[in-house]
Parts: structure tokens; C-alpha cells; sequence
């Protein structure tokens, strides 16, 4: 029986209940996520279920979301099955001023390096992780260069021709 959206939908519903929410499916790929908690029980659960075989974790990245209050940072997983050709997203959220979430590295050696990329950029505090520090930032920096903290822009610099960056000026 070939595996479903809705069969990876019905079995995390089983597994974890009403922890799993927020399912959608853009372009098809099955989207959820749940309680950063249970971030290891449901990547374990992924890769242990003998239908599901979830083995291989595609990337894992942070989304910074300003104006979610308690829900700032994001940690989100693309995780594929080889077997069936499937591909789902999950995501659990984390306060700005508390950004922990179990490391998977534990699970997949691909997260290794991933986490620390995330860390570097987001500021998500991966715990039980073996080595977490900046992967390719300097040591010295204090900020997380990947929030939506500052402008995109110097407002004050003086050396940029907006009518290059098509701004302002007229158009001929």
C-alpha cells in the first residue's frame, strides 16, 4: 500500500494526538508541527515506524517571526522517506528568550552540522548537542545576523545611488 499525506497524517494523530497540529499540505508536501518538547519523540517516531521510515532529514533551519510573542523562533525539519518517495515538513516553535530544543543529532548525524548553522544565525540553543558554536561567524559577534532585528539597510549611508537600485529618479 503506497503511503499517503493522509496515512502520515492518521498515524502521528494515533501516536501523539492532539500534540500535532497545524496540518497543511502546500504544493502537496505534508506540513505540521508540535510542542518543541516532544521534537525527539516525533523525529524518533518518524524514523522507528515500519510504515512511515522517515531516515533521512533533507535540512533543518530557523524562521524568525517577530511578532509571534512566545512563538519568535522556529526550528524546522524536512525530513524524507527514500523508500516511498515522500517528503513532510515540522516545525516547533521556541520563545526568543528561551530558544532550547533537544539536539537531533543524536538521531541524524546530518543535524550535526545543521543545528550549528542554525545556532549561528538564529541563536537556537540546541541542548545536548556535542560541539555547539558558530559554524561560519566570527566567535565575537553577539547578535544573530538571521533575526529580523535590524533595518535591511543603512538609512544614513551616502554611497549608494538609489536610482542604480531602482529608486527614485525618473524613468526613462
Amino acid at each position: 500500500m503506497a503511503i499517503t499525506n493522509d496515512i502520515i497524517k492518521q498515524r502521528l494523530i494515533e501516536k501523539f494526538g492532539e500534540q500535532v497540529t497545524g496540518f497543511e499540505e502546500p504544493y502537496g508536501m505534508l506540513s505540521f508541527e508540535a510542542p518543541k518538547e516532544l521534537n525527539l519523540k516525533v523525529l524518533n517516531f518518524l524514523y522507528d515506524d515500519e510504515e512511515l521510515k522517515f531516515r533521512f532529514m533533507t535540512d533543518l533551519t530557523g524562521v524568525h517571526y517577530p511578532d509571534q510573542a512566545g512563538r519568535e523562533l522556529a526550528v524546522v525539519y524536512h525530513l524524507h522517506n527514500l523508500v516511498d518517495n515522500i517528503r513532510i515538513r515540522f516545525k516547533v516553535f521556541t520563545d526568543i528568550n528561551k530558544p532550547d530544543i533537544y539536539t537531533a543529532s543524536g538521531l541524524f548525524s546530518a543535524a550535526n552540522w545543521m543545528e550549528r548553522e542554525t545556532y549561528d544565525f538564529f541563536g537556537v540553543n540546541f541542548v545536548g548537542h556535542p560541539n555547539l558554536k558558530r559554524i561560519l561567524n566570527v566567535e565575537e559577534m553577539d547578535y544573530f545576523p538571521l533575526r529580523k532585528e535590524f533595518p535591511l539597510e543603512d538609512q544614513t549611508r551616502i554611497d549608494k545611488d538609489d536610482e542604480m537600485f531602482g529608486r527614485g529618479g525618473t524613468i526613462n
